[in-house]
Parts: C-alpha cells; sequence; structure tokens
C-alpha cells in the first residue's frame, strides 16, 4: 500500500495563499487519478479537486473554482494544489487520495473513487 505524505498546510490570513504537496513513497506506485479533499470539524469530507495524472485533466469543487489549482510532477509522483484567495470556509484538514483503478460510475470528488490517504495537513484561515 502506498504512502500519501501530505505537506504544506499552516495558517494565512484571508485573501491569501499556500500550496500544498502531496508525495507518493512508493517509486512504483501510479495511481490513474489522485485528488485532495478536506475535512472541516464536524462536517464530512468532501473532494476539492482530482487530477488524471496520464492526461491531465482535472477537476473541481464549484466552491473552489477559479481559486484553486491541481497540478502534478508524474516524474516526482507528486500532486499539488496551489489555493489564492483563502477565505475562512476553506479552513479544514486537507487530504491527499490516490486511485489504484478507474471507477466510472462513482464521481471523482467521491471518498470512495480512491484507495489510498494520506494523514492530512492542517489548513486555517483567519479573517
Amino acid at each position: 500500500q502506498a504512502q500519501l505524505l501530505e505537506s504544506g498546510g499552516g495558517s494565512v490570513q484571508a485573501g491569501g495563499s499556500l500550496r500544498l504537496s502531496c508525495q507518493i513513497s512508493i517509486r512504483a506506485y501510479f495511481p490513474v487519478r489522485m485528488a485532495w479533499f478536506r475535512q472541516a470539524a464536524g462536517m464530512e469530507r468532501e473532494g476539492v479537486a482530482c487530477i488524471w495524472p496520464a492526461r491531465g485533466d482535472s477537476v473541481y469543487a464549484d466552491s473552489v473554482k477559479g481559486r484553486f489549482t491541481i497540478s502534478k510532477d508524474n516524474a516526482a509522483n507528486a500532486v499539488y494544489l496551489q489555493m489564492d484567495s483563502l477565505n475562512s470556509n476553506d479552513t479544514a484538514m486537507y487530504y491527499c487520495a490516490a486511485a489504484q483503478w478507474h471507477m466510472t460510475s462513482i464521481s471523482p470528488l467521491n471518498t470512495d473513487a480512491y484507495t489510498d490517504w494520506g494523514q492530512g495537513t492542517q489548513v486555517t484561515v483567519s479573517s
């Protein structure tokens, strides 16, 4: 099972930016899709963005469109989430997820579409 190692979380003021990184620890592991999820206190985990590393396509939740950008570095087996124009609603634990196989019957922003998860990195936005 692959380990996903997130980094880059922290505290920032509203309007600021953060860049999250997710590194896959196993070199021979090539997921078909990777994503970022977040979970605020008392809330369900929600999909933020996902990317298909092979072709570069991406999907975003409506709440982050135009503010967040997901990207990948296939050589480094890493995925990033650039977060701009942050607001207090973005405060949450952010998780990296990877899918070992395609699940076309499930939304790519659904937690059930992913097989491997990181431990999370906290993002706190103060107003």
